[in-house]
């Protein structure tokens, strides 16, 4: 992911989390606002009640290439926060909880043209 697609200043986190509006099931909680930009920003949350640093990272690390397999309308910050049941979760489980915040909050592209996998 490129720096200037990344949400890195505690300042734009707390935009998001101020201005921005939310949505949430049992293993994420996805925060988005429009930023105004060509493209989208993406910030990741995962705070120490998930597990120590190996847990944290690999399910910010799973979080990074779910998003990056998503086709996504631009022009948004998106904040991507993860709860504790998120370190229990397969890989296929957490994708299906990213898809559906997405579906939720209408940020998925229109004309994405991809075609929906079972697993």
């Amino acid at each position: 992911m490129q720096t200037s697609a990344r949400l890195t200043r505690q300042s734009e986190f707390d935009a998001v989390r101020h201005k921005g509006r939310w949505w949430t099931n049992s293993l994420l909680t996805l925060q988005a606002m429009a930023n105004g930009l060509q493209g989208n920003r993406y910030g990741y949350m995962v705070s120490k009640k998930v597990g120590k640093a190996v847990v944290r990272n690999r399910t910010k690390r799973r979080l990074k290439e779910i998003v990056r397999h998503e086709a996504l309308a631009q022009g948004w910050d998106v904040v991507l926060i993860a709860k504790p049941k998120a370190a229990g979760a397969t890989f296929a489980e957490m994708r299906r909880s990213v898809e559906d915040l997405l579906k939720r909050g209408r940020l998925v592209a229109v004309n994405s043209g991809r075609v929906a996998q079972d697993t």
